[in-house]
């Protein structure tokens, strides 16, 4: 996908109504209260020396790069928010509420603009050593933990 096809996409998220109960079709998921979707990715990397990885990893920072600079254009300065998940953390019993969660799971930081009574999230995702690396935008009314 492109910058602008990226932007549409997100656009899409923030004019779409939440659903009532989690649902997961894909790459997409939305609750209540928030949409997250999967806008680029990787394969994982089980059987690669570690050139396809970094590769891999340049590809998305550089896509991630392009649409905070697009989305700084748009909505202006995002906050730059630091956000691990409590399993991450090693606080056992704690949750926070989706899709702060599953980003805290994948991702060390998160841009976010406030963009009327939603929040607009935006991260490279990487799913452990080996997993892939994915674009992920989310946009929720839920605060930032």
């Amino acid at each position: 996908m492109t910058t602008a096809e990226h932007l549409d996409l997100i656009d899409r998220l923030r004019a779409q109504a939440f659903v009532d109960r989690p649902v997961r079709l894909g790459a997409h998921s939305s609750g209540p209260g928030y949409h997250l979707v999967r806008l680029d990715g990787t394969g994982d990397f089980w059987e690669d020396d570690g050139s396809g990885r970094a590769e891999a990893a340049g590809q998305i920072s550089a896509e991630y790069a392009a649409l905070v600079q697009a989305l700084t254009i748009r909505w202006g300065a995002p906050d730059v928010f630091p956000v691990v998940s409590p399993a991450r953390r090693g606080t056992e019993g704690a949750e926070l509420e989706e899709p702060w969660e599953e980003l805290g799971n994948s991702a060390d930081h998160v841009h976010l603009w406030r963009t009327g009574d939603r929040w607009l999230v935006v991260c490279a995702a990487r799913w452990g050593e080996e997993g892939p690396h994915d674009l992920m935008a989310a946009v929720t009314v839920t605060d930032p933990p």
